[in-house]
């Protein structure tokens, strides 16, 4: 081959490979901001997310007592079952088959969420008549747990597409006071749950009324506090 063909390839080929290497350093630049914040990141300068061994570890002394809603707390592996006891189609009523298991898990700390079926219940005053029933399973709670410490949850608010398909759950924000107004007739704790729904949060499962495992943590997230 001609020298003088040769020569212009020659060139233009290093020419190429300079220019290749001068692309590549900018990339480099760019990616040090992202590795300085992942460096930054492992050496805890942000706060851990609390996981759900933490959360076991608070409430290893309680159980939460209640319908379906909470038997989410186990269902979604947030709590261990020891912690949960509860089941779908629980009432105030029905909750009585449960104690002589609760008092068996002996806890310290009861938090009690029923009122999601009691609100369904078939009779002309279905919150009169869950309410009844409440006060006589806490007085029972009392005799057979006398040191622990229980809190009343209110019922959780169902979406809009759940209120149209069952209207009952309207009465929901009525029987949460009903739940207040027991809470100080019997002398036991009580605690509204809507402030987790105050900022829209989208925690719904598809039926709308139970729920996806982040509402579980922030509802421990509220209770923490409340665990001695």
């Amino acid at each position: 081959m001609n020298k003088k063909i040769v020569l212009p390839l020659l060139m233009g080929s290093i020419t190429l490979a300079l220019a290749a290497c001068g692309k590549q350093t900018p990339d480099v630049t760019a990616q040090q901001p992202t590795l300085q914040a992942q460096e930054q990141g492992d050496t805890g300068a942000a706060a851990p997310e609390p996981t759900a061994k933490s959360y076991q570890q608070i409430f290893q002394d309680s159980v939460f007592f209640g319908d379906s809603i909470t038997e989410g707390l186990s269902f979604h592996d947030v709590l261990d079952e020891k912690n949960v006891l509860a089941g779908a189609g629980k009432t105030a009523q029905f909750a009585f088959d449960d104690i002589d298991e609760l008092t068996k898990r002996n806890p310290k700390q009861i938090f009690i969420q029923l009122g999601s079926d009691d609100i369904l219940w078939p009779t002309d005053d279905p919150t009169t008549y869950s309410m009844n029933n409440y006060a006589k399973l806490i007085d029972s709670i009392k005799v057979k747990l006398p040191q622990a410490r229980i809190t009343l949850l209110t019922v959780t608010p169902v979406s809009a597409e759940a209120l149209k398909k069952e209207p009952r759950y309207k009465n929901i924000g009525d029987y949460n006071q009903a739940v207040k107004e027991l809470a100080d007739k019997e002398q036991v704790e009580f605690t509204d749950l809507s402030p987790l729904f105050a900022n829209g949060a989208d925690f719904y499962d598809a039926d709308g009324i139970h729920f996806k495992p982040e509402f579980y943590v922030q509802l421990l997230e509220l209770l923490k506090g409340q665990v001695k």
